[in-house]
């Protein structure tokens, strides 16, 4: 791992001391048992750093480069991936990635938002934020899935939909609202997992599903905290204290008792530090959650759907 957060510089060195006398290790110079102590004191510096996170620094780890995206869960969840492309009205985008594959053997549709790691990759990739067309490309493939009674997986991690003028020219608030209401009527089982940020309406257009997860260093808020901050407080610089207010960490909106149905644990340092791990156990969960809506009609798919999505809202006297 190259990119270390600010918080976790104190590891870096750690581990770098590690690596170091690794490197010089030899048949004849043995470093082994200061290796050791050095293992068990990074170890424990880790528990205490990831215990004790704050809601800003959870959001930084939400966007950390190294975490995996949508592509790398494909890679290592599921198999016999086909990648669809456009909209059939005006052109690809690359910040959503849509297609087919098999999970566990059985076919299933995949749609989740992709950033990049690197500049080119991000530029390409247009920072995970789609213009309207990944949207209509994501509701194309949906109805796909649905036409062929196939379950749908979608994987949310976006700051939020591209604010452009062209994506506004285009119909940017009539693309997420056709997700909203097209989504809410499919008669087919939908999973969402919000692995990295999920950000605004840019995240919930392909987030009305039957079961939401999120895991354990996820976000999931209505703004993301600079945008935030620059509204009530005119300073985008004030994202850490916005964090706070919005109460968007996976415990958070766990805690709200009817927005997500599982938080999936990470391992120790975040899941940019173990993509194997991570994706195995989410494959659990996805695994676990698939087999009990299997067991659900079309029509009870649909109504259960509903049902969630109205018990978030509360009225009080």
């Amino acid at each position: 791992m190259s990119n270390y957060l600010e918080f976790e510089k104190p590891l870096a060195e750690l581990e770098a001391k590690i690596g170091e006398l690794r490197e010089f290790s030899t048949d004849n110079v043995d470093f082994s048992s200061d290796i050791k102590k050095l293992e068990k004191k990074s170890e424990k510096l880790k528990k205490e750093i990831f215990t004790n996170l704050s809601r800003w620094q959870r959001t930084q780890l939400a966007r950390h480069a190294d975490r995996p995206y949508t592509l790398d869960f494909i890679d290592l969840i599921f198999t016999d991936w086909f990648e669809v492309h456009g909209d059939r009205n005006f052109r690809d985008d690359p910040a959503l990635v849509c297609g087919f594959a098999r999970f566990d053997g059985e076919p299933c549709c995949v749609i989740g938002h992709q950033k990049g790691r690197n500049t080119k990759q991000k530029v390409h990739r247009n920072f995970g934020m789609p213009n309207p067309e990944g949207y209509r490309k994501a509701l194309r493939v949906m109805q796909m899935a649905e036409q062929f009674g196939l379950p749908i997986f979608t994987f949310v991690d976006t700051p939020g939909a591209f604010p452009g003028i062209g994506a506004e020219e285009r119909g940017q608030a009539e693309a997420i609202a056709r997700n909203l209401r097209e989504m809410a009527t499919l008669k087919v089982p939908v999973i969402v997992t919000v692995t990295g940020e999920g950000g605004s309406g840019g995240a919930l257009a392909i987030a009305v599903g039957n079961r939401v997860l999120m895991m354990e260093y996820a976000v999931y808020a209505v703004i993301s905290p600079e945008g935030c901050a620059a509204i009530l407080w005119n300073d985008g610089a004030k994202g850490p204290q916005a964090a706070e207010a919005l109460k968007l960490t996976a415990r958070d909106v766990e805690s709200l008792g009817c927005v997500i149905d599982d938080v999936v644990p990470e391992p120790l340092g975040g899941a940019h530090s173990d993509h194997k791990t991570v994706a195995s156990s989410l494959k659990d969960y996805l695994k676990k959650h698939l087999t009990e809506l299997s067991e659900l009609s079309g029509e009870e798919l649909v109504e259960q759907r509903y049902q969630r999505f109205r018990a978030m809202s509360r009225l009080e006297e």
